[in-house]
């Protein structure tokens, strides 16, 4: 599906606006949205940032969403819309599980603790994941099955314990 290079401006575009795209509900694995997103470079955030608020408008009117078929239409027809906000990609229903994971993190560990073993939560090809500061590397999903005690003991840089761990749910640097 990575049609665009890393450092292009498509993939940026892509890394800003696929975690809430997401969130409200698109299937980027869906073999059309890939073929019409290869096809559009031309209206790339317009077109992404139409679709998230016609999305919103559907759902707080309570209409039926259908949010890949809404996106290939957006991307399609290059929709345009006026109403964008930039404070819409911090709204709780839009953030990422890995957003919603570092803000849970102040309420489990603290500001402090957090911001000494976290790094940086990521996107590398689709997937989100937790970069903490002793190198290691965790998927968000994995995170979250883990529980916030087994992670703080992972990402601690003086943690005796050795995870027994897939290459897909966890890496080291």
């Amino acid at each position: 599906m990575w049609f665009w290079s890393a450092d292009s401006v498509e993939q940026e575009l892509f890394d800003l606006y696929a975690p809430a795209l997401q969130s409200l509900g698109v299937n980027f694995n869906d073999e059309q949205l890939q073929d019409t997103l290869e096809a559009a470079s031309y209206g790339l955030e317009d077109a992404f940032r139409s679709a998230i608020v016609y999305m919103l408008w559907l759902e707080e009117n309570l209409k039926p969403i259908y949010p890949t078929a809404i996106l290939i239409d957006a991307l399609a027809n290059q929709w345009r819309t006026k109403y964008w906000k930039p404070e819409y990609l911090e709204l709780e229903q839009l953030l990422s599980r890995g957003k919603r994971w570092w803000r849970a993190a102040v309420d489990k560990w603290g500001y402090d603790e957090r911001n000494q073993l976290v790094a940086d939560i990521f996107y590398d090809h689709g997937q989100e994941f937790i970069k903490f500061r002793n190198g290691k590397e965790i998927l968000v999903d994995t995170a979250y099955k883990w529980g916030w005690e087994r992670v703080a003991d992972y990402a601690s840089p003086f943690s005796e314990n050795n995870w027994s761990l897939g290459s897909i749910n966890a890496r080291e640097s």
